[in-house]
C-alpha cells in the first residue's frame, strides 16, 4: 500500500468525490458552477467534469430548492446523488426538501424507500464574506431526525467520512468549513484509496487526565492549541472530536469526562441552541454527581456574522476563550 500524502482539505474533498465516482457510476455531482471551467466557487469539483463528463458533474442554476430537490428524486430513484449547497446559509431556502422530503421519505414508507444522497455546503466564518455567507447552522439538521449531520476536522477525515457518506442510504449533510479548504496550516496526511471513516465513533486527538474538550470541525484546532498552552501550566486536557453530529459518539464523551470530571464544549456556531447545547444537557444529566464542575461552553457571539474583518475575529471563538473556559472549571 502506498504511504499517506500531505494534502489540503480541498483536495482531500476531492479526491473522494473522484473516488466514488470511479466506484460507481450511480455517484454524480450537481450543483452551482461545479463544472469546468469553474471547477466550483472554491476550486474543489476541479477537473472531475473533464475525467467523468458533465453528464456527471451537473451544472446547475441559481436555485437551492432546484438542487436540493431534483438530488432527493435522483435518490429515490436509485442513484447517489452529492448535491451542492455553495454557502450554507442558503440551506435556509431548501429546508423544506431537506427537513421535510430527505429526513422523512424512509419513515414514511416504513423503510422501503431510501434517499442516499449527500448535501455538500461550505460555511463557517474568518473570510470576510458577511452575515449572509459565513454561518455555521449544522443544527437545523441535527435537530430533524433522519438526515446525518458530519463535520471534519482535518483532510483525512474530510475524505473518509465523505466517502462513508456518499455510500450510505440515508441523507447526510457534510459541512466544510471554507477557511479549511486551502490553508496550508490545515494540512495532514491522507491515505490513498478507498479509505473510510465510520459515523458516530470520535477520534482522540490528545490524551488528557484534568479536563475533556470536546469538538468537531476548525475548532478542534483551537482546543489543541489550548490544550498546550494549558500544558505549560499543568493543566492536562483530553481533546475529543466528534467528527459526525449525527450519529455522536455518546459513549467515548460519557467515558472521558467520566474520568476528568471536568468538559468545555467549543464549536463555531452561535452558542445560544448550538449542539454544545446538547452535549452540555446530555452530560449533566448522566455524570452529574461525577462532576468537578458545571460544563462549559464556547461558541460565538449572538449576533449575526459581522462583515468587518476586526469584528469578525472578536466573533468567532478564539484560543484564549477556550483557555478562560478550562480555567473556569478548575476553581
Amino acid at each position: 500500500m502506498s504511504e499517506p500524502r500531505i494534502m489540503l482539505t480541498g483536495m482531500a474533498i476531492n479526491e473522494a468525490m473522484d473516488i466514488a465516482m470511479t466506484l460507481d457510476p450511480k455517484v454524480f455531482l450537481l450543483g452551482e458552477d461545479i463544472a469546468e471551467p469553474s471547477g466550483g466557487v472554491y476550486k474543489v469539483t476541479k477537473g472531475l467534469s473533464e475525467k467523468h463528463g458533465l453528464h456527471r458533474v451537473r451544472k446547475t442554476p441559481i436555485s437551492e430548492q432546484a438542487i436540493v430537490g431534483a438530488a432527493i428524486g435522483a435518490a429515490i430513484a436509485g442513484y447517489r446523488p452529492v448535491a451542492e449547497i455553495m454557502i450554507m446559509d442558503f440551506l435556509a431556502v431548501c429546508l423544506d426538501q431537506v427537513t421535510n422530503h430527505a429526513a422523512k421519505i424512509r419513515y414514511m414508507s416504513g423503510g422501503q424507500t431510501t434517499v442516499p444522497m449527500v448535501i455538500r455546503t461550505s460555511a463557517g466564518a474568518g473570510m470576510g464574506f458577511g452575515a449572509q455567507h459565513s454561518a455555521m447552522l449544522e443544527t437545523f439538521a441535527v435537530h430533524s431526525p433522519g438526515i446525518k449531520v458530519a463535520v471534519p476536522s482535518t483532510p483525512a477525515d474530510a475524505k473518509g467520512l465523505l466517502l462513508t457518506a456518499i455510500f450510505d442510504d440515508d441523507p447526510v449533510l457534510f459541512v466544510e468549513q471554507m477557511m479549511m479548504y486551502w490553508d496550508k496550516s490545515y494540512a495532514g496526511e491522507v491515505p490513498v484509496g478507498d479509505v473510510r471513516v465510520p459515523f458516530g465513533k470520535a477520534a482522540i486527538r490528545r490524551d488528557g487526565t484534568d479536563v475533556t474538550l470536546i469538538s468537531y470541525g476548525r475548532q478542534v484546532h483551537d482546543c489543541a492549541a489550548a490544550a498546550e498552552l494549558l500544558a505549560a501550566d499543568g493543566v492536562s486536557c483530553e481533546v475529543i472530536d466528534l467528527r459526525t453530529l449525527v450519529p455522536w459518539d455518546e459513549a467515548a464523551v460519557m467515558q472521558s469526562v467520566g474520568r476528568t470530571s471536568r468538559a468545555v464544549v467549543v464549536h463555531e456556531a452561535v452558542t445560544r441552541c448550538g449542539f454544545g447545547a446538547e452535549l452540555s444537557s446530555r452530560i449533566h444529566e448522566e455524570l452529574f454527581g461525577q462532576l468537578s464542575a458545571p460544563v462549559q461552553r464556547v461558541g460565538s457571539a449572538n449576533t449575526p456574522v459581522p462583515y468587518a474583518s476586526n469584528l469578525e475575529a472578536d466573533f468567532i471563538p478564539t484560543v484564549a476563550d477556550i483557555v478562560a473556559a478550562v480555567q473556569r472549571t478548575q476553581g
